[in-house]
């Protein structure tokens, strides 16, 4: 009898070791989530004051990124991350189109060509389940919709900026923004509505109708951008915060980013940006307080949702199979003056349905901290983005920080490492290029990747490149600048005439890639 009982242990131990070391392991689930023109210091985690308990969370049990770079604009930086190339590479070294035909094809024709394959096309050949929902803004015409383009399910804003309480709502109240659900244009109920929530729900839709299966899920929040719209109670909360002004906050958010690891004691503050205003000289100080008061609560309202999309995870034990990646696609946004626009000129105060506004270069100045410059520029302010990535099953040891550097284009190469799928020369009788990005897993497994050798950029005349800690940037018609990135990373001490020959064969290898890529 005691023989009878060894055989049986030995043979359920031997079937238990081979169940769980001959298996390959199953593929992760992928959620990537993206924000909308959020500078780099506006997480709790990366030095804000404003609420972001669920993105922190996401930090604590994973990783940060310090050096992750976008592609200095929404379009330009969705179209790399779904292609794993430069934007001009997709099509999108511009801004998007909404029509065929309205420039000429090519590096700047305004949708994504025929000659790149998105993350949702690669994925569904190795069995995910392609979904998202939010802000497409790469293609706003058929057969450039996310349901072309490999996602078998979406919900979403086609097209860019929105009224956040009923999307129809323009300033003549005639164009609506394009809303769509898998392959239909929707026409939304212009009450009881708020796209950040809308957004949440559809993510937390689809997570539920695919509970049993792979999924890669691409969240793409419109939050923080603007129009400054936000819910009444979410507003409530920050009021009165950010009444010392841009100046002291850009002060405070340095020193805690100092504390929290995420920036260099060599780095500098950067001066307070030429396009900013003195606090002191604000005359309506109320009111720009509450405009960044409206901003904060966009973020949180954006965290929340995430709170909602993580807790559907757990509650179906998913979660910690899961790859989590939490980014924004750009610095924070300048646009309109220092103080903001009124676009709609109606003098209603910003934050509800029947205004729309934004807050502004001195504030967009303190979003980017300890930065230069912002969305749009190449700069470290306009390209520099927060990247949080949590899965369990690779990272052991919640918290980290990383000073590797990263980019946009390495997202795609990275899914295509996970999910064991080849990369294809051709797709739909299309030749593809070769994909630019490198996968971070490494990184994510603890170790030393190989970096690139060079990373370049392009947007609207703003060039840069960078080699190593040297990065040579320029504003459109304007000289090169030359900074050493590990002793200068906030671009306030430029040797270019220091380091002439250096300076030079950056300019030589940026034209190169320029002349490959199509830049204009």
């Amino acid at each position: 009898m005691f023989r009878l009982y060894r055989h049986f242990f030995l043979f359920m131990l031997t079937t238990f070791l081979w169940m769980n070391c001959s298996h390959t392991p199953e593929k992760p689930n992928i959620l990537l989530i993206m924000a909308d023109d959020m500078g780099y210091s506006d997480l709790g985690c990366y030095g804000s004051d404003i609420d972001t308990p669920h993105i922190d969370r996401l930090a604590d049990e994973g990783l940060r990124f310090t050096h992750f770079y976008n592609a200095a604009r929404c379009c330009p930086t969705r179209a790399s991350l779904l292609t794993g190339l430069y934007p001009h590479q997709a099509g999108m070294g511009g801004m998007v189109v909404s029509q065929p035909g309205g420039r000429e094809p090519g590096a700047y024709q305004g949708y994504l060509n025929n000659n790149c394959v998105t993350i949702a096309e690669l994925l569904k050949q190795a069995g995910y389940r392609t979904l998202m929902s939010g802000k497409w803004h790469v293609g706003e015409f058929r057969p450039v919709w996310p349901v072309d383009r490999g996602f078998d399910r979406y919900w979403g804003l086609i097209s860019g900026a929105a009224n956040y309480f009923n999307p129809n709502r323009t300033k003549n109240h005639t164009v609506s923004r394009i809303m769509a659900e898998d392959d239909q244009a929707l026409h939304l109920p212009s009450e009881n509505f708020y796209m950040t929530d809308a957004i949440t729900d559809h993510a937390v839709k689809m997570l539920q109708e695919y509970k049993n299966k792979t999924f890669f899920l691409y969240v793409a929040y419109t939050a923080p951008h603007w129009p400054l719209h936000a819910l009444p109670q979410d507003i409530e909360k920050y009021k009165g915060q950010f009444d010392q002004g841009w100046d002291a906050l850009r002060e405070k958010r340095y020193q805690r980013m100092l504390d929290l690891g995420i920036i260099d004691h060599d780095w500098p503050l950067s001066p307070r940006d030429n396009g900013a205003m003195v606090w002191e000289d604000v005359e309506d100080k109320e009111l720009m307080s509450l405009k960044m008061a409206i901003y904060a609560a966009q973020i949180d309202r954006m965290d929340q949702g995430i709170g909602r999309i993580l807790k559907t995870l757990k509650e179906q034990n998913r979660l910690d199979n899961t790859l989590v990646l939490f980014l924004s696609d750009n610095g924070a946004c300048h646009e309109s003056g220092p103080l903001g626009q009124d676009f709609w000129g109606n003098g209603v105060l910003p934050g509800g349905v029947d205004s729309y506004q934004s807050y502004g270069r001195s504030w967009s100045n303190a979003g980017n901290t300890p930065f230069r410059l912002h969305k749009h520029w190449v700069h470290e302010g306009g390209i520099s983005t927060p990247l949080i990535v949590r899965w369990p099953a690779m990272i052991k040891k919640g918290g980290e920080i990383t000073h590797q550097v990263g980019h946009i284009i390495d997202l795609l190469a990275t899914f295509v490492d996970i999910a064991g799928v080849s990369y294809p020369a051709t797709c739909n009788g299309h030749a593809i290029q070769p994909m630019e990005g490198k996968s971070l897993l490494p990184v994510f497994q603890g170790r030393q990747r190989q970096p690139h050798d060079f990373l370049f950029w392009e947007h609207e005349g703003n060039r840069a490149v960078r080699h190593a800690n040297w990065k040579l940037v320029a504003e459109k018609d304007k000289p090169w600048e030359l900074y050493n990135l590990e002793k200068d990373r906030s671009e306030t001490r430029n040797l270019v005439h220091m380091e002439t020959e250096l300076a030079e064969r950056l300019e030589k290898e940026w034209t190169k890639w320029a002349v490959r890529v199509g830049v204009k």
